[in-house]
């Protein structure tokens, strides 16, 4: 039996979190390797909510949330490993993020890099929308696209 749970990041997460974002695209094109993970989450990201999904008592997927971000929060990361992808991990996790967004805020950010189609493809799914392109933001000649769902105005009239 599959059984699949979403909670906060713990540090003894570290190790298998790094592991799964090193062995993953687009981190590797974006030239995100084991070493920029390490500092990324030693000590875990500070001021940050952090989440982890587990599939069968295994890191399957990572997120991370920085609150107060253009009128909402932004989702900084979502990763989720090459054995858990088309699973519904990443799904299940956005969700679980969203529902506790959109408790405090009007607005979920993330962003996307261009030539990742299936991340794009997700995101367009889960109702998220492309607002623009950052040409040349991470690596040169590609770009990040930001994204946003929101349950409404910022503010009301």
């Amino acid at each position: 039996m599959t059984t699949s749970a979403i909670r906060t990041m713990v540090p003894d997460d570290r190790t298998a979190v790094i592991r799964l974002l090193s062995d993953s695209e687009p981190w590797n094109r974006l030239g995100y390797g084991a070493d920029d993970w390490s500092r990324i989450f030693c000590p875990l990201p500070q001021g940050r909510d952090c989440y982890i999904a587990e599939r069968d008592g295994q890191v399957a997927g990572v997120a991370i949330v920085k609150q107060k971000f253009l009128l909402g929060d932004y989702l900084e990361l979502l990763g989720v490993a090459v054995w858990a992808r088309q699973k519904g991990i990443g799904g299940q996790l956005l969700t679980h993020i969203e529902s506790l967004v959109f408790q405090r805020t009007k607005n979920l950010f993330a962003c996307v890099s261009d030539f990742n189609e299936p991340a794009r493809a997700f995101y367009k799914k889960q109702g998220y929308l492309e607002i623009g392109p950052m040409p040349n933001f991470l690596i040169p000649g590609s770009a990040e696209i930001l994204l946003r769902k929101t349950a409404g105005p910022a503010r009301k009239s």
